[in-house]
Parts: C-alpha cells; structure tokens; sequence
C-alpha cells in the first residue's frame, strides 16, 4: 500500500454498530446507505422510539436487491413522539438495549435538527435510564457518547451546504419524461402547458427542469417576478407563438409566489393566458409522481459515495466530534457542521419572508444561483437595440461521436453568443464540414426546442482537421471566424491540438479556441466527467435493471454485460456500481486468469445463498484475449451445477436517446461559462487592438464535477496528463470508487480513506459591501 494512503478494512467488518433511520418524505435513492450498516430501523424516529421488531440487523442478503428500488424499503415516517422528551428517553432505551450509539440520519432539516438535539440530550437522558433502574451504570458508561451523521434524501433539493441532494436527480427525471411526453403529443396542436411540480420552499426542481426542457416562464419562490409580469410573461408567450413555436411551457414551483408573497396558482395562470391571449392553455399537477419510479444512476451512484462518507465519519468520532451532515461540493464529498446547514437553512426561509430575495437566492448556495442565472440568461431574449455590438463572428461544431447533451450546449452557446452581441456560425459534420464551406448562420429561434433532443443535430464526424487545414484556414478567412467553440470528445481534444499546431503557419488560427468535453466514454483528460456520460449510465442501469427483473423467479443465473467506453472503464465501473454489479472488468486495472477464476469462485458462494441473479460488466476493450465471448464461455463452464449465464452487448444504445436532465443541465451550463470566456477574451483583443489574439486553446471544466477546484476551471497544460496511445486520462478520479464497488459487492477488500471528506465550515453569506 502507498505509503501517502491511508486504508481501512472492508467496511462491514469494522465492529462498531451502526443504526440508519430515514425521517420525513421519502427519496429515491437512500438504499445504497443500507448495505453498509449493522442495525436499520423501520419507519424512521417512530420505529427507534417503539423498538421491539422495528430495529433488525441488516444482513447481506437484507439489503440485496435495493437499488433499483423508489422510495425507502425501511419506511419513512414523521413521528410526534420523538418530539417529546418522553419519546427521546424511549428511543435512548432501546438504542443502549441494543448497543447501538452511531447513528446515521437520512431527512431534511426538521429529521436533522430533531437527531442533534437527541444528541445534545444523549448523557441526561442515560443519567434518567440509571436512576430509573431500566439500565446499569456499567451500560450508561460503555454507551456514553451518541454520535450523528447526517444525511440529506429530499427530492426538493432545500438543504443548505450541498450542490444536491438524494432523491434530487430522479425527480427531475419523472419531471422531464411528464415534459418530453408532453411536447411530443403537441405537435399538431397550438397550446400553452403549464405544470406544477413540487417545492413547497424550494424553487430547484422548477428552476433545472426549466432549464433543461427550455420553458418560455418559470416561477420559484426564492424569486417572485417583479410588477407586471403578467404582462412581460403573456408579451413573450405571443412573441413565440409569431416565432411559429408550437408550444408553450410554463413551470410553476407549488410554493411560488408574487413580490407581496402571495400564492401564484397554476389556476391563476391559465386563467391569465386564456383572458389575454386566447391560448388554449392545459394544466398539469405532476404531485406524488415526482417521488416514485426507480432512482437514476446519478441519485444511486450519489448515495452510495455518502453512505460510505457517513460510515467513515462515525469510525473517525470521538467524544468531542459534532454532529455533521454529508454533503456534495462539485464532485468532492465533505463534511458540514449539522446546525450550520440548518441554520443556514432556515435563514433562506426568514430571507423570503421579509422579502429579501436576493439574499435568499445567495444563501441557497452558488449551485442555485449559477442555475437562475444560466436560466435568465437563455431564456429572456434582448432586443436588438439591448444588444452590444462586438461584431465578432463565433462558430461552433461537434466533433467526434454522438452524445446526448450535445443538442443543449450548442442552444446555451448560441444564446449566450447572441446575448453576448456576437454572430453565431454554426458548422455541419464537423471539421469535414468545415474544409467544405458547411457553414451558416445560426440564430435564436433555430435552436428552439433542441435541449430535449438526442444525438447530434449540427451532424458530428470523427475527421481530424490536419489533412484538411488549408480549407479549413480558408473558410475561417472568408467567413471572418474569430474565435471557435468545439463540443465533441476524443477527436476534438486531437483536433484543438493540430489547430493549435498549425497558428505558425495559418494566422487564421491565432483566435480563442475551447472545448466542451462530450462523450460517452468519458475519457477527456482534465475533465472528471463529459456531457453525454450520465446519459449512457442511465441507459446500462436502466438495462441492467431489466435484465436482472427477466431472471425473477427463473434458477440462479449470471449476466455478463459488455459496455462501450474504448480502453475507458469509467461506464464499466461507475454502472457497475449504480447496477450493484459483482464484477467490472476495465483496462485500467489489468486482470488475468486467476482473479477470473477468483471472481467466479464469489459468484458461486453467493449463488448457494438466496442470492439469484449476478451481474458481471465488462469494457469493450479492457483486454485483447479476455473477450466477453471468453469470459461469457469461462463462467459458463466454471457455473455448472449451481448457475448459467446470459451475455449482452449493449452497443449504441448507450449513445442514443432523450438527453437525461442532469446532461442538458450540464450542457447547457458548461457551453454558457464557455461562451462568456470566449466573449471576455475576444473583448480583450478589441480593446488592445492586436491583429491577433496570441493564446493557446483552453479545455473547459464543470464546477459540478471538478474535484480540486470545484469550480469551472480553463485548462492549457494537458498533454502531460494524457495517454494518447489508448486514449485515455494517465489519472482518473473514479478509480478511486473501484474499492466501493467490490465491497458492495461482499468482496473484503480495504478502502482508501486518504481522500475522505473533512469538517468544513459552510461559507454563508456575505455582505455587498465590503466595509460592512
């Protein structure tokens, strides 16, 4: 082991015991916490307060099987009798009785508040169980210190201190399915759709799935729209029916309100629209649904890197250690004081009541806030005469394979650029498209309705631009192109390189050039994810799901499972672990024979429990001999007698359909931050006057997902970071969830803790003025 690492032993065998109660409404996801606990308590503070049957031990096979399911198998239930002190002392009773003092806390900030005062109160509490006779002296010592860890599942994404939390992700699911299926059936008709999601303090849900499936209006609490919006909103809705836009979305969050804080109804607004407009105008409640269905890979993949973070917080407690929350800062998991969340919480609410709602919108945290604005800024359409006038040209193209998501960065781009006063160009089929002069004008309502779209709809080839530089020097030249944005993977990121290599020879080159990392494969160097990934991990979750469900009640069987990705095992690993694989082949991490035979030697103990089903995926190109075929026809023949085995290549499929909201998000994010550093440098350029802008090409990184910086971060030096020979990162940030999934998966194995969360402070929020 390195020595600059610090492990620990497979998580389930670390003696201490560990309760998990989920408080409050329920949340997709929260069952990845489960398998890596002692105790798990039935319905919530309810369950800890009556005890008996309702606190178990969580064995192995308990805890199979629950990923691919909704809502919380242990049940979730508010419960007034842990409100009272009598209620405490119950549940103190029966957690001593059990031995249980570590306690991981799944809710919002009522669950939350309710389990650090249980903590405040933990030693009074004991003192009154001694006195009372019901333990002894000797049990009070022994269970003296009750520690909590946090955990936030809410589907309304209300917490304070994290980017999202559980349950988040697969809501906006249902809510873009309910949009897409909408959008598809208008098409022959002229209508106003205006939907009601949930979000009764919370505007997130409204604002993203806005953002994602491109509403003409959208009303959040944290924002009510100022004087005359009624107006400015029915003046827009008619500016895109003259755009010969066939349907109109409103999105209205349940808890929206007006400047006076007044209920904004969905009723209201149809009602609006059809007295000034004559829109025939429906209405949709999406209610309860918005809880339900299956969890997504990102909710599942999310809850299983913070349970594994609650579980080494409680290791790590000691005495003196406050109680903290889990939570999601970029793609870095850390630790947050419980209260400072809370409070911090409860101010956005006290922000709203007194009407101060920029400060709510500040307190919600920069995730928020990057999202409201990304949304205004795409959204509100400028007139001609608002515009700056750059007289700059941009052009942008896909480069590479097709990737869901691309659809929306190219619209963030195009309005951005627009708004930004530049002219858009947009290129056909690439950089071969681009040595043949395919290349026009773009404008803002051309890239209407595009965020919901899959593939690619500029048209995308893999051609590498070096055999064609001259046309594609000439074309820049007679179309006056200043600066470049590619959106594309792979053969981008070569591409930028051979444009950068030929600014000696063609000054025409010499402009700001970025790229958005998008592909499925994920395998940018400097960028931890790419558009396009969760997407397909949606789509081999989705199908591992099914696959796994076809076997129901049929003898034990073993599906090996083979995904695309090139040398990159990230679609194999991360799936595997969203799918609860029992194995993921990658070339990443070499294997030979004997960890082949190892693998199916677990497999088969696992088969002689009541364990039926085992998944197995394996990298379209982690080794040259180890084909699926070999390894499909290996576990066959090493199965006999105890199981059989299916294999399926999932191919393109994992290229294709609908966009997931957290790619048109991301996309649409990530092209906007792209696009305004493009309009900032070509802005320098004007005002220094130079022929040329003399700088290097920059690849663009999402805050979402970068883990040193947590921030969008513009990369120039990367050439030392890559594998060219097999396309691929030299480092990898999810290799470091390989140890998660194999302990997921009952292998004992140790865990690197050298990179786990710390206790951190929550940044809350500042004044103007910096005098003040």
């Amino acid at each position: 082991m390195p020595d600059n690492k610090k492990f620990i032993e497979n998580l389930s065998g670390t003696g201490k015991c560990i309760g998990v109660l989920t408080s409050g409404g329920d949340a997709q996801g929260v069952h990845s916490v489960v398998a890596l606990v002692k105790r798990k308590m039935n319905s919530g503070y309810q369950g800890m307060v009556d005890g008996g049957d309702n606190i178990k031990e969580a064995s192995w096979e308990s805890v199979s099987s629950m990923l691919q399911v909704g809502g919380t198998v242990i049940g979730s239930a508010r419960c007034k009798d842990f409100r009272t002190h009598e209620g405490r002392l119950r549940a103190a009773l029966n957690l001593v009785q059990r031995g249980i003092t570590n306690l991981c806390v799944i809710g919002g900030d009522g669950s939350l508040t309710g389990a650090n005062l249980f903590r405040e109160e933990w030693s009074g509490l004991l003192d009154e169980l001694v006195q009372s006779g019901e333990i002894s002296e000797e049990a009070s010592q022994i269970h003296s210190a009750l520690h909590i860890v946090g955990m936030v599942g809410s589907i309304d994404n209300d917490f304070c201190g994290t980017d999202m939390t559980i349950g988040t992700d697969s809501a906006l699911h249902r809510i873009i399915e309910v949009v897409d299926a909408i959008m598809t059936t208008a098409q022959s008709h002229q209508r106003t759709f205006v939907l009601e999601v949930m979000g009764r303090h919370c505007g997130y849900l409204a604002l993203v799935s806005a953002l994602a499936c491109g509403a003409d209006w959208v009303l959040i609490p944290e924002m009510p729209p100022k004087d005359g919006w009624e107006e400015q909103m029915c003046n827009k809705l008619s500016e895109n029916r003259a755009d010969k836009k066939r349907l109109n979305i409103i999105i209205v969050a349940e808890g929206a309100i007006d400047q006076s804080n007044k209920p904004i109804t969905t009723e209201l607004i149809k009602d609006l629209v059809v007295r000034c407009l004559g829109f025939d105008t429906r209405v949709t409640i999406l209610g309860h649904v918005q809880r339900g269905g299956t969890p997504s890979a990102f909710d599942r993949i999310l809850a299983s890197r913070m349970g594994v973070e609650a579980v080494l917080a409680l290791l790590e407690a000691s005495p003196g250690t406050p109680a903290c929350v889990v939570s999601l800062c970029g793609n870095q998991a850390v630790r947050l004081p419980l209260m400072e969340c809370v409070q911090m919480t409860q101010e956005v609410q006290k922000a709203m009541d007194e009407k101060r709602f920029e400060d709510a919108v500040r307190l919600r945290g920069r995730s928020f806030e990057n999202n409201l604005n990304t949304y205004k800024l795409l959204s509100h359409r400028k007139i001609d005469s608002e515009l700056p006038h750059s007289s700059f040209n941009v052009a942008v193209l896909n480069v590479g394979a097709p990737a869901a998501g691309m659809n929306a960065a190219v619209r963030s781009a195009v309005r951005v650029g627009i708004t930004e006063g530049h002219t858009m160009f947009a290129v056909s089929d690439g950089f071969e498209g681009f040595c043949k002069g395919q290349i026009k004008e773009i404008k803002w309502g051309d890239v209407g309705g595009w965020t919901g779209q899959g593939g690619s709809l500029l048209g995308t080839k893999r051609t590498l631009p070096a055999k064609h530089i001259d046309k594609i020097a000439e074309q820049m030249r007679i179309h006056n192109i200043n600066a470049l944005l590619v959106i594309g993977g792979f053969e981008a990121y070569l591409g930028l390189m051979e444009l950068q290599a030929a600014r000696s020879k063609h000054a025409e080159f010499c402009v700001p050039m970025v790229m958005v990392p998008a592909t499925v494969s994920n395998n940018i160097p400097g960028s931890d994810l790419s558009i396009g990934a969760d997407t397909a991990l949606n789509a081999i979750t989705d199908t591992c799901d099914r696959i796994k469900q076809s076997a129901s009640g049929t003898k034990r069987r073993v599906f090996i499972i083979e995904t695309m990705g090139g040398y990159c095992g990230y679609l194999a690993t991360v799936g595997a672990l969203a799918a609860g694989a029992d194995a993921a082949y990658i070339y990443e991490e070499p294997f030979d024979i004997r960890d082949l035979q190892s693998n199916v030697e677990h497999l088969t103990e696992k088969m002689k429990t009541s364990i039926q089903r085992g998944l197995v995926l394996r990298n379209e190109n982690c080794s040259e001999n180890y084909t699926t075929d070999f390894i499909y026809q290996l576990y066959s023949e090493e199965g006999k007698g105890v199981f059989d085995c299916r294999k399926n290549v999932l191919g393109h499929m994992q290229q294709g359909g609908a966009p997931s909201p957290f790619d048109r998000n991301f996309g649409t994010k990530i092209a906007a931050k792209a696009m305004q550093w493009i309009s900032k440098k070509l802005k320098e350029f004007y005002r220094t006057g130079k022929e040329k802008l003399d700088v290097v090409w920059d690849c663009v990184k999402s805050e979402l997902i970068f883990v040193r910086q947590k921030t969008y971060i513009f990369n120039t030096a990367l050439k030392d970071e890559t594998d060219f020979v097999h396309r691929i990162p030299k480092e990898q940030w999810w290799l470091r969830l390989r140890p998660l999934m194999k302990i997921l998966a009952k292998y004992k194995t140790s865990y690197d803790v050298s990179d786990s969360g710390q206790l951190e402070h929550i940044v809350r929020l500042r004044p103007r003025d910096p005098s003040v």
